[in-house]
């Protein structure tokens, strides 16, 4: 009986990720909002039947794509910078694991650049909540550090915020550049993220100023 249960629980498994790897492939050429269910089983190989004890509909089978594509990076950028090394090596990890993830993934990243602003809410929406829980894996990191010192959770979450943006942003030029240009866009980001790094150093210095005249 549990060797049946196995059999049908991996097929189960198969037939969801064909699912998403069809819907993946056509989003390559389409967004969310124009792909039709008929399509996505179609270059499935899958029953229109068979799509609905996986996904409830489109935009169910979207937010899984996002986690498909983000999940994985929980953890891994905050722990980039809380690795040891100086400032300028901690820089040039994190840019390389962002080419890494995009090299390996790109129609993911494309997917998530596309539909970050698009016309499925649920999808945004989710994209949204990843990109906020990046922030404060990020923030929570930079805590501790010795020149976090003296900062309030909101302006950590707000640095962490920073450095999150700026990774969705290299990441899209990235796919923009191509692999003939990407080492222009990473020294880019490389100067920008070391900007972010000089004047978090003096974020402090004046603490007593307000934003008004």
């Amino acid at each position: 009986m549990s060797h049946t249960v196995g059999i049908r629980q991996t097929q189960k498994l198969r037939t969801r990720q064909a699912l998403l790897d069809a819907a993946l492939e056509l989003l390559e050429h389409q967004s969310l909002s124009s792909l039709g269910l008929r399509e996505v089983t179609r270059a499935a190989g899958v029953t229109p039947t068979a799509f609905y004890r996986h996904f409830e509909d489109t935009a169910a089978l979207g937010v899984a794509l996002v986690e498909e594509a983000l999940g994985s990076l929980h953890g891994m950028i905050g722990a980039t910078l809380a690795e040891t090394g100086d400032s300028e090596e901690r820089l040039d990890r994190s840019i390389e694991l962002i080419m890494r993830h995009v090299g390996d993934q790109p129609a993911h990243f494309r997917f998530i650049a596309r539909e970050q602003h698009g016309g499925v809410g649920p999808v945004r929406a989710a994209i949204a909540a990843q990109l906020r829980r990046f922030a404060q894996e990020v923030a929570a990191a930079l805590a501790e550090e010795p020149e976090s010192r003296g900062w309030s959770e909101e302006d950590l979450l707000m640095l962490g915020g920073l450095y999150v943006d700026h990774m969705v942003i290299t990441a899209s030029a990235l796919l923009d550049a191509g692999p003939d240009g990407e080492r222009e866009v990473a020294g880019v980001a490389r100067r920008r993220l070391r900007l972010v790094t000089l004047g978090r150093l003096h974020w402090l210095d004046d603490a007593g100023r307000t934003d008004t005249p």
